[in-house]
């Protein structure tokens, strides 16, 4: 199924609304209307090819405008807040700027209202560009990032170290680091998850003793530190469910997301299999019923809109069950790959607890100290560092994988505004469109909205 033209998005967690324009002015004033629309830096002009053999932006782009008797114009993207603002840029030079209605199937581009800056921003933005009729999940997503860290990296000590760090990367005493400045933030709260957890196993720095087990000892109790890791997994996946029915929706509609994997069909089959989980771990009988037919419900959806999409016949009939089983597979092993937050909490655990068992075992007159402290520092040291690293590289694999895949089915595309610098351009006027740039399928086909 195809999705519609994607919706305008308010909300502050989605894309700014964007605006298809035209811009036209006098051929005369063209070059002055150029340099204004590049300072300005608010406007994408769709340049396409024409004109693209000209190394100078300016004159690239006055090739590329379209030429009807004594008018040029240019289409292109604006943020619709800079609308007035374009306009009044323009007004000295006799341009106008008029909003087009949004040509079936484009996508405007995407421009977040944070701008690029922030570890959560840099946390999507690495994975791909937010479609325009998404949601943005960046704040969630770093939360659930820092979580499941936490949660991997559970000790008082390596977490208030790693706060020590964060607070130092914010002071910007360190001139190297000063490029990272802006993580401050979320290396504080990722120390600080970790604290929380390392409270929890009542671990500092390895079981010490410096602090009391509030929950459980992963060493003594694997077994639910493993359910509570899928249960948090199995939390985190409703709530990409959740955010991905709400994307399907703002792309196509009810019925896009209707028979979608991604949308209501399988939001519908994760929630039966956890209910049918539910009813065999309780031997409630309704439970089961209720998540078998709402399985077999979610099920036919699937393949009925994988049918859709593959155009029918014995080969998409194929794929359709291929994809429907292949559902109920991954789906499964989605919510196990979330056990290895309890199996890397376990290792953490586990080396912490080798390092102070030598550490106690050297511990003595003379020269046993001096063991035992190497063995205590240089210990904790490398785990630190290695277990930060492996925690760091496997939240960020099921923030990837587990989550985002079932956030968003598409990429979007980055809005670039033309600004280029125009200090060395030629101020003679740009040599006059030819007739096949005149033709050029950059005009404006639209009719003009009439707000």
């Amino acid at each position: 199924m195809s999705p519609h033209e994607p919706r305008a998005p308010r909300e502050p967690h989605a894309p700014v609304v964007m605006e298809r324009v035209a811009i036209v002015v006098h051929t005369e004033d063209r070059e002055r209307a150029l340099r204004a629309i590049a300072r300005a830096g608010v406007v994408e002009l769709d340049l396409g090819t024409a004109g693209s053999a000209e190394t100078d932006e300016l004159r690239r782009a006055a090739a590329a405008g379209v030429v009807h008797e004594r008018l040029t114009g240019w289409v292109g993207w604006i943020p619709r807040r800079e609308h007035d603002a374009l306009t009044a840029a323009l007004a000295p030079c006799g341009g106008a700027v008029a909003a087009l209605r949004v040509p079936p199937g484009a996508q405007p581009p995407t421009l977040m209202p944070g701008g690029t800056g922030g570890t959560s921003r840099t946390l999507v933005d690495t994975y791909g560009v937010v479609p325009y009729a998404d949601l943005d999940p960046a704040r969630l997503a770093a939360a659930a990032y820092i979580l499941m860290f936490g949660m991997m990296f559970g000790d008082v000590g390596h977490g208030a170290i790693l706060v020590g760090v964060g607070l130092a990367l914010r002071a910007g005493g360190i001139r190297r680091f000063r490029s990272i400045r802006r993580t401050w933030l979320f290396v504080t709260l990722a120390g600080v998850t970790a604290m929380v957890f390392g409270a929890l196993y009542g671990a500092a720095f390895g079981p010490t003793g410096l602090v009391p087990v509030l929950w459980l000892d992963p060493m003594q109790e694997p077994v639910p530190l493993l359910l509570a890791a899928v249960a948090l997994g199995a939390l985190l996946l409703a709530g990409s469910y959740a955010t991905g029915t709400v994307n399907r929706v703002r792309e196509g509609g009810w019925a896009y997301a209707l028979y979608s994997r991604s949308g209501i069909a399988g939001s519908g089959l994760f929630v039966s299999l956890g209910l049918l989980a539910w009813g065999l771990a309780t031997h409630v009988t309704p439970l089961i019923a209720a998540g078998a037919a709402l399985a077999l419900a979610a099920l036919v959806l699937i393949f009925v809109g994988v049918l859709t999409e593959a155009g029918g016949g014995a080969t998409a009939i194929l794929q359709a069950g291929i994809e429907s089983v292949d559902s109920v597979s991954r789906l499964g092993s989605n919510v196990v790959s979330f056990a290895r937050l309890a199996a890397f909490g376990l290792t953490h655990a586990a080396l912490l607890s080798v390092i102070w068992s030598g550490t106690t075992a050297l511990w003595g007159s003379g020269l046993g100290y001096v063991a035992a402290v190497l063995v205590f520092v240089v210990g904790n040291v490398i785990t630190f560092g290695l277990e930060a690293l492996i925690a760091g590289i496997q939240a960020l694999r099921l923030e990837y994988y587990e989550l985002f895949s079932r956030v968003f089915v598409g990429e979007g595309r980055a809005f670039r505004p033309w600004r280029p610098d125009l200090t060395h351009s030629p101020t003679d006027d740009a040599p006059p469109a030819s007739p096949a740039t005149a033709s050029s399928p950059t005009a404006p086909q639209a009719p003009i909205r009439k707000d």
